[in-house]
Parts: C-alpha cells; sequence; structure tokens
C-alpha cells in the first residue's frame, strides 16, 4: 500500500516536474524577431529594384 502511493507521488511529482520545465524553457524563449522580417523586406526591395 505505502509502494503505491508512493508511486502515485513520485509520478505526480515528475509530471508537475515535466510541465513546470516546460514553462521556464517557454519564458525564457525570446520574443519572436519581427526585426529580422523587417531586414529581409529591405533586403528583398533592393532584391527587386535591379
Amino acid at each position: 500500500m505505502l509502494a503505491r502511493r508512493f508511486t502515485i507521488v513520485c509520478l505526480l511529482m515528475s509530471l508537475f516536474g515535466m510541465l513546470f520545465a516546460i514553462l521556464v524553457a517557454e519564458a525564457g524563449r525570446p520574443a519572436r524577431s519581427w526585426d529580422a522580417a523587417n531586414n529581409c523586406r529591405l533586403g528583398c526591395m533592393n532584391h527587386f529594384k535591379r
């Protein structure tokens, strides 16, 4: 009985740990780089001016 409860608690804690790791990884990721898209647009405009 004790082993079953320990197993359930360990599984729940590992699930919580994985979800928390996903949240931390998403928070550490920089926002979408719209600057790169703007630089590409300017570069493409220069490309079509031939």
